[in-house]
């Protein structure tokens, strides 16, 4: 019964109208007068007519998607939906791909590769030296005896 409370304060707080309550036994046969009230499922704006033309959308439509109870509505928006979510995606996606930058610039070392190959063959050089460095440039600390 508190519980009822609840839900009836519940309900003039939001502003919601009152639901028919109807008495619920637990079907044992006690002298105890022990029922609850639960809400009634029928709300009190909708007509008796009403109620019997709402019919399933899934037996006006087996081939329902989601979108709208309308079947022609509904076949539409989830071609549109489809059509927009699939296609422009992926065609959005693979150009965002293709215009990333060069990851780990690897096309740029191997235009950097190929200019050097290109300057030392110019130059007469050997395109792999020994020496990385050139050892005439190459600074060492004075000798210390011990």
């Amino acid at each position: 019964m508190a519980a009822l409370r609840r839900v009836a304060g519940l309900q003039r707080l939001l502003g919601l109208p009152k639901l028919a309550t109807r008495a619920v036994s637990s079907g044992r046969k006690t002298n105890s007068a022990a029922s609850i009230q639960v809400p009634s499922v029928s709300s009190p704006a909708r007509t008796h007519e009403e109620e019997e033309e709402e019919v399933s959308v899934f037996t006006k439509n087996p081939d329902y998607h989601g979108f709208d109870s309308d079947p022609v509505v509904d076949l539409w928006n989830m071609r549109l939906v489809f059509f927009t979510g699939i296609s422009i995606s992926i065609v959005l996606g693979a150009t965002f791909v293709h215009y990333l930058p060069d990851h780990g610039m690897r096309q740029w070392a191997r235009r950097e590769a190929e200019y050097k190959v290109k300057e030392r063959e110019a130059l007469g050089l050997p395109l792999i030296d020994s020496n990385y460095y050139d050892p005439s440039k190459i600074v060492l600390p004075p000798e210390e005896e011990e």
